[in-house]
């Protein structure tokens, strides 16, 4: 069974299998997507995208659905096949991406970042920011070079938002880690109406006071979105312009 995966302009199959949304069993990483080519994905460079299975948020917008719901998941890509994809992509493309889901819930996560940079490739997180103890890890073994760090909603919101307890604190954590680290890093936030609205963006900015770049980004609907109640509110959904516009006034940095 295939199902379609897509990242931003590229769609593509992928593999996967089941297993719990807030633990990742096994020892290989389980890897439900490959984008083997990104301009957009890593600022600056020419890269291939790892999705990784599994995610401990629910957050209503979210269009990757197959990577967060186990009844979607297929068998994943084995680890190996990802290894030697990039072996032979040394000179052609710059770097690469792991992105999920949720990545550090993998637990084959630094084994895997360690295989990359022994091959020589410059490594870019996409984290919730769920698991700080996990992130502060891969920081102090120099395993990414960029972090893009998603900001849901203010603190008070994170539960509502994620149906996930107890996940506050530890997003707090993982902003000072990213923020007190030397680390080229991202903030980001998805403004999807009226679940995001825009009057807490001032609190979500409070958040991250220090960083260098917070870039917002527009809900699209999908089908494939988590919540499809949600897609009864695209009417409500802030246009381009009007995102283009809140950036200017709280985004922090180049978009």
């Amino acid at each position: 069974m295939f199902a379609k995966l897509r990242s931003k302009n590229k769609i593509i199959h992928t593999r996967a299998r089941f297993f719990a949304p807030s633990v990742v069993d096994g020892e290989n990483m389980k890897i439900g997507g490959l984008l083997k080519f990104s301009l957009i994905d890593y600022p600056g460079k020419m890269a291939a995208v790892v999705f990784t299975q599994g995610c401990n948020f629910r957050c209503p917008y979210c269009h990757n659905s197959e990577l967060v719901e186990p009844e979607y998941f297929c068998d994943p890509i084995p680890e190996d096949t990802v290894l030697d994809f990039l072996e032979k992509r040394i000179g052609q493309i710059e770097g690469l991406v792991v992105t999920g889901g949720e990545p550090t819930l993998q637990k084959d996560l630094i084994g895997f970042l360690t295989k990359v940079k022994d091959i020589g490739f410059p490594v870019k997180l996409d984290t919730n920011g769920s698991n700080p103890d996990v992130l502060r890890e891969i920081l102090k073994l120099n395993l990414v070079d960029y972090i893009a760090m998603d900001i849901k909603a203010p603190l008070e919101k994170y539960v509502q938002l994620t149906d996930l307890k107890d996940c506050a604190e530890r997003v707090q954590k993982s902003i000072q880690i990213i923020l007190d680290s030397d680390l080229t890093h991202e903030f980001r936030t998805t403004l999807a109406a009226p679940v995001v609205p825009v009057e807490d963006l001032p609190k979500m900015v409070s958040l991250i006071e220090g960083t260098k770049k917070y870039r917002l980004q527009r809900f699209i609907p999908r089908d494939n979105i988590l919540n499809k109640e949600l897609l009864e509110g695209i009417p409500e959904n802030f246009s381009e312009e009007e995102v283009a516009g809140f950036q200017s006034v709280w985004g922090i940095g180049g978009n």
